[in-house]
């Protein structure tokens, strides 16, 4: 076994490797750009060596200077995680003519799976069944286009080298083939050092099914189930699980022996995935095969009890797999959720900055379910422009789909993040989503079930009425504090208040009176009796003023409620819904309803960055005239382009940014006449 090894990545999957490369005892070095010095896992490892500029290009994709980092700490292996190197070939054979031994499959099963059009000439050749498509290289927007005729719309462009949704366009006529072309063949050159895409028929209402595989040195593969990715945005996984609703044994089985064919047909020596795009009948096509560890591992971990960085440790030490194929036994159900620093209710736009707040849910058992959190940062970080935006993957596994539904829905409403963006919110919304939980799914759930983009509602029903509660139940334990305070002016020395309370969440308003409070110590009991024909509810928590979140029963259900003060009351944010919540006396509530209410300013006449983000492009000049729909600038941020666009017809006053600048959030670009 290795002594020490190299991690050739960075963030949350650089930490998970180190932990298990700690667990079996093996010392390990960590590689970081100038944009990640302070980084979590430098700090984790046991050695770490600067290799460059925060571009990825200047530092984590510079192939000699991860050699040259191995040898100056003495590592004998690397573990590439995912993206990055990890599909590269020629990084595998660097390594090998190095002595360094590369934890991951063996240089020709990458050559033959690793590259998208070889693998599917591969799976073909295998007489597998593959999506049509053209397999092989598009050089140029009119040879995309014809291609794209040939084989019908809608069609997929996709980086060769890609992953992760990098250089990935669905184009549905000639003229999004032309554009989608550019964008992909960009983004695979800045991602992956590698501009080549190809083109296949994008399958209409599909599901992404994946199986892992697992492979040793000396012939054995077997298989560990699947996963489903269906829940997709911008050819981006958003949630994964492990099972999938959609298959039955018999379909388990035999994409999995499919999936062993195919490894063993080019030896496959390590982790790697097989993916498929299936339809709602169970029929199913090979997509590709990622050769590496896959973002979504975990789920894969949690229902085998497999961990699969140590297994691909081990094979590439040379041993033999300990577990056959009658061993792998799949227990409950796992759901991972991506949280991404973006800003859902702007198109889901890169958000950058310093994380000033980050508490992410406690880990481990948590009544019937088992809660993970993979992350790679901390409270005082900052997420940065130059790589991916995935801040944690949040897991949990329980007995069955429902319980560990359940269970995610309550960590993500505990996740407590501050300083930036983040689309807690949104995976919040698809946790209580009918057609999720009834696993009702495709690749186009999020475009079908949010065709306007995501903001969170305003609660209704029962979840308004329980935070509504919780928000007189937080401000009557203000008010009890707050009298505790000697000397406050009164004959008694103390003020008396009002138990009637009026809270307003958005434009209703809910009359209450707090009938009773027990203080039990560690929990406070608060007995809420509402006005009308709404019923009491009591709540019972352990919160006390200052903390993120309000964790406790209200009715009898435990839930967690993110509490952020605000001016007269408090922002509260619950299973997707979200509303600033202001708790009043009866006269004060109708005070407050004369407020004037301030308009935000006019910006209708200027394009604004919609991120922190480098101007790739202006795509217009002063005086031009444009149509609506029209390319007026492409923004770069966290390795995607991002593409504006006119939303009605306009003239260009004057430009205010330049190809090359680095925009803030709500900069502007150009004004309108």
């Amino acid at each position: 076994m290795f002594k020490k090894i190299l991690i050739a990545n960075r963030g949350e999957i650089a930490c998970r490797v180190i932990k298990t490369a700690r667990r079996m005892g093996i010392a390990t070095v960590a590689v970081y750009s100038d944009a990640d010095k302070d980084a979590v896992h430098v700090a984790m490892a046991d050695e770490a060596v600067h290799i460059g500029a925060p571009p990825a290009t200047e530092s984590y994709l510079v192939i000699e200077r991860i050699i040259a980092a191995c040898k100056a700490t003495g590592a004998e292996a690397v573990h590439p995680g995912y993206g990055f190197l990890s599909e590269r070939e020629a990084f595998a054979v660097a390594l090998e003519e190095a002595g360094i031994t590369f934890i991951g499959p063996n240089r020709h099963a990458i050559a033959a799976m690793g590259d998208k059009i070889e693998s599917k000439k591969a799976a073909a050749a295998a007489k597998v069944s593959t999506v049509p498509g053209f397999l092989g290289v598009i050089e140029s927007p009119e040879h995309a286009v014809t291609i794209a005729d040939e084989i019908g719309y809608p069609v997929m462009i996709k980086a060769s080298a890609g992953g992760g949704g990098k250089g990935m366009r669905i184009a549905h006529s000639a003229g999004e083939v032309a554009e989608g072309f550019a964008r992909a063949k960009s983004e695979a050159a800045s991602s992956f050092g590698d501009d080549r895409v190809f083109v296949e028929k994008f399958i209409v209402n599909p599901r992404h099914i994946e199986i892992q595989v697992l492979g040793d040195k000396h012939g054995h593969v077997i298989y560990l189930g699947e996963r489903e990715c269906s829940i997709q945005r911008r050819n981006q996984k958003v949630i994964e699980e492990a099972p999938s609703p959609l298959l039955d044994e018999a379909t388990r089985k035999k994409m999995g022996e499919q999936a062993v064919a195919l490894a063993k047909a080019v030896n496959y020596d390590s982790a790697g995935t097989v993916e498929f795009v299936a339809g709602q009948d169970r029929s199913f096509f090979f997509l590709e095969m990622n050769t590496r560890l896959q973002v979504e591992h975990p789920v894969t971990e949690m229902i085998t009890g497999i961990d699969l960085v140590e297994q691909m440790i081990r094979v590439a030490a040379g041993e033999k797999l300990a577990l056959r194929q009658q061993d792998v036994k799949l227990t409950g159900w796992a759901v991972e959720s991506r949280v991404y620093a973006e800003d859902p209710t702007r198109s889901f736009l890169p958000s950058t900055g310093r994380l000033t707040r980050y508490r992410p849910p406690a880990e481990g058992r948590a009544g019937e379910a088992t809660v993970r959190n993979d992350t790679g940062v901390e409270e005082g970080g900052e997420i940065s422009i130059y790589y991916d935006p995935m801040i944690a993957k949040l897991v949990t596994h329980a007995g069955n789909r429902a319980t560990a539904i359940a269970a995610q829905a309550k960590a993500l409403d505990a996740f407590v993040i501050e300083g930036i963006r983040h689309n807690i919110p949104f995976l919040s919304a698809l946790m209580a989503h009918p057609r999720w939980q009834a696993g009702k799914l495709s690749t186009g759930f999020i475009a079908e079930e949010f065709p306007d983009g995501f903001v969170p509602p305003e609660p209704d029903g029962e979840a308004a009425l329980h935070m509504a509660a919780v928000a007189i139940a937080v401000d009557h334990l203000h008010n009890l504090r707050k009298r505790q305070i000697s000397d406050q002016g009164s004959s008694s020395g103390r003020f008396s208040f009002t138990r009637d309370r009026v809270a307003v969440l958005g434009a209703k308003h809910y009359a209450a009176t707090v009938s009773g409070d027990v203080d039990h110590g560690a929990l406070y009991e608060t007995a809420i009796a509402f006005a009308g024909n709404r019923h009491s509810i009591k709540t019972v928590s352990n919160w006390k003023p200052g903390e993120p979140v309000w964790q406790g029963i209200v009715n009898g259900r435990d839930i967690a409620v993110q509490v952020t003060p605000i001016l007269n009351g408090y922002a509260l944010r619950h299973a997707g819904f979200a509303s600033k919540a202001r708790v009043y006396t009866a006269r004060e509530a109708e005070l407050a309803g004369l407020m004037l209410e301030k308009k935000p300013a006019d910006t209708s006449r200027l394009l604004l960055c919609p991120m922190p983000g480098l101007v790739k492009a202006i795509a217009v000049s002063e005086g031009q005239e444009i149509k609506a729909g029209e390319t007026l600038a492409v923004v770069e941020a966290m390795k995607m382009e991002n593409v504006l666009r006119a939303e009605r017809d306009v003239t260009i006053k004057a430009l205010k940014a330049s190809e090359g600048d680095s925009l803030a959030v709500d900069a502007v670009i150009m004004e309108f006449a």
